[in-house]
């Protein structure tokens, strides 16, 4: 039986790893029979290394294609016989899904047209990573009568602040925070902060949503049927 190993940043905020755990409970139930482990690349345990059996599918539960899954996990599976590494979550429409859910939720319509819709996530030294998440606001909107969404990245000073102005200037007469996050945690907390000093309503980050999970077995069936072993 094949092995789904849900691999996660890690945090040192508990409801990261929760998460992640709340996540893997999901999977399992979703796919009766299969093998659903939790592992993390830093700060938590246990470690990828200590859960991986030959044959198993790493899973990143990851948005971006940025270090942890280029280099990171791939480093930690090498010396193991037979382990793949399926794709990160990437900008998929079942997560804009959930985006889009998680915005109704604090009483966002797509057709308010004095709504400005901030999409916020983390960010990544790597160029073509913030390219694509980039594209995730122009994809919330589309089919929305917004004033407008922008993207900005939370671990970039002024980032924040710079969307805001952006979308004010659009003709914005109210702001929300679409947080493109798996998990609460630090990082959300500081958008939070930001969001609550300038009269902005924040969503809740996409959490252990049923969409979420069928993504992952998603990368996880590409894995397996087509056959991409990690480099």
């Amino acid at each position: 039986m094949t092995t789904l190993v849900l691999t996660a940043h890690g945090s040192a905020d508990p409801r990261a790893a929760a998460n992640a755990r709340a996540l893997a409970r999901l999977i399992a139930r979703m796919r009766p029979g299969l093998d659903v482990r939790v592992a993390f690349c830093e700060l938590n345990t246990p470690r990828l290394v200590d859960v991986l059996t030959p044959g198993a599918v790493v899973s990143p539960l990851l948005l971006a294609d940025a270090y942890h899954a280029r280099v990171d996990i791939p480093r930690q599976i090498a010396g193991f016989a037979d382990v793949r590494q399926a794709d990160v979550l990437g900008e998929d429409g079942r997560l804009l899904a959930v985006l889009r859910e998680r915005l109704s939720d604090i009483g966002v319509s797509p057709l308010d047209t004095k709504i400005g819709v901030l999409v916020v996530a983390i960010g990544s030294s790597h160029g073509d990573a913030n390219v694509r998440t980039a594209s995730v606001a122009p994809r919330l909107a589309a089919g929305t009568r917004w004033a407008g969404a922008a993207t900005a990245f939370a671990t970039r000073p002024r980032s924040l602040a710079d969307a805001t102005t952006e979308l004010r200037r659009r003709g914005a007469r109210r702001l929300v925070i679409a947080p493109w996050f798996l998990a609460p945690g630090r990082l959300t907390d500081r958008v939070s902060d930001f969001a609550r000093a300038a009269g902005i309503s924040m969503a809740a980050p996409l959490g252990a949503h049923r969409l979420v999970a069928a993504t992952v077995l998603d990368r996880f069936d590409r894995a397996v049927y087509g056959g991409c072993m990690a480099a």
